[in-house]
């Protein structure tokens, strides 16, 4: 892999959004345990950012109170438009990541989520100078945007800033070449423009660690003892150009299974790529919700209602057809009070989402699915 930030980055990154839980907090002792073996493992690359609601002071308790700030590399980010109602309080955000991680610097700092509603906000707010001034003094060591939009504003934002040094892209083999999501084409243009990639959301919030049955069969069929989540991982790790995937693991299982196959990574081999492409044809037709989880549209719910829990539920009946199952993590998402139906219809979490889905139909969809009509 070529050498593109002085040092060898490791192909697996910590993703630190989804931090296992315990009661309403972190669990830092099990996150304590995770970022023991993932350093043991030879592995060095943790992500974080500002709006993870508890991400970074986790992070401090577990991995930067712990070990030397040379044992591993630390990415934050930069969200100007979701909690950031002037130029101040954006360009403050960074000095406050640094006092909660208390990681004197960041090996890596991006822009947060790049979209086309959002991206002139880092313009208007002059982020992009903020940037490089803080680079120039050291607080930052490289720095670019996570990117949740299409190839042509990829293509501009890279060919007015080609002074980023990486750029963290949505892919996974589902949405590869999903004409919605633009995988490919995003990869290909940040690779024009000569700029190393991070992936983010390889498992796409998890729903690749259980995919369809048909899937999960040709999967098994081929090395049995192989999880789903490592054909996810081990595709996005495979591409050229690609420094590290982030994984967002939850806990020390997870942590463990992503070890074992990515401590000595190999790429994909011409059979295992063709199993993967039998894989997009066979989800090509899913009718699932392409919901990744990120939980930014449960932020700001005047009625609390755990949008990403509903739609895992209706995966398992969209995609496996496992009704009594989806019933069941239907009702332990949506307790009364906060079920589908109760959706006021505000809006606030189709404008937050990255993926653009219509989650005030997805609701509905789901309250026709599961609630019991009088």
């Amino acid at each position: 892999m070529p050498d593109y930030f002085g040092k060898d980055v490791p192909k697996l990154g910590f993703g630190l959004m989804r931090l296992p839980k315990k009661g309403v907090g972190k669990d830092i002792e099990q996150f304590k345990t995770m970022v023991d073996m993932f350093l043991d493992a030879g592995f060095t690359y943790f992500d974080t950012a500002y709006v993870y609601t508890g991400s970074e002071a986790a992070t401090k308790k577990a991995l930067v109170d712990r070990y030397p700030r040379d044992a591993y590399t630390l990415c934050s980010k930069l969200n100007a438009h979701m909690l950031s109602p002037t130029e101040r309080a954006a360009k403050r955000q960074l000095s406050t990541s640094l006092k909660r991680t208390g990681a004197e610097y960041f090996d890596y700092y991006l822009l947060h989520a790049m979209m086309k509603k959002t991206y002139r906000k880092y313009d208007d707010y002059h982020i992009w100078d903020f940037v490089k001034e803080k680079k120039a003094k050291g607080l930052i060591k490289y720095f670019g945007f996570s990117f949740h939009s299409g190839p042509e504003l990829l293509d501009q934002i890279l060919t007015e800033h080609p002074e980023v040094d990486l750029v963290q892209l949505q892919i996974n083999y589902e949405d590869w070449e999903n004409p919605k999501e633009h995988a490919r084409e995003n990869y290909e243009v940040a690779r024009k423009h000569g700029k190393s990639i991070v992936v983010m959301e390889p498992v796409k919030g998890g729903s690749l660690a259980d995919p369809p049955e048909e899937v999960k069969k040709l999967f098994k069929a081929y090395a049995s003892d192989m999880s789903y989540a490592s054909w996810a991982i081990r595709f996005c790790a495979s591409l050229d150009g690609v420094i590290t995937v982030l994984s967002g693991m939850s806990n020390v299982e997870q942590m463990a299974d992503n070890i074992s196959f990515m401590k000595d990574f190999k790429p994909l081999n011409e059979e295992e790529q063709e199993i993967i492409r039998k894989a997009q044809r066979i989800i090509g037709n899913s009718a699932t919700v392409p919901c990744t989880a990120c939980h930014y549209c449960t932020d700001g719910c005047p009625v609390g209602i755990d949008i990403p829990g509903i739609f895992s539920a209706m995966n398992k009946q969209l995609g496996n057809g496992q009704m009594d199952e989806a019933k069941a993590a239907y009702f332990e998402a949506a307790p009364e009070g906060r079920w589908a139906s109760d959706c006021i219809g505000c809006g606030q979490c189709e404008s937050a989402c990255p993926q653009s889905l219509k989650i005030i139909d997805g609701l509905k969809q789901a309250a026709e699915m599961f609630e019991i009509k009088e």
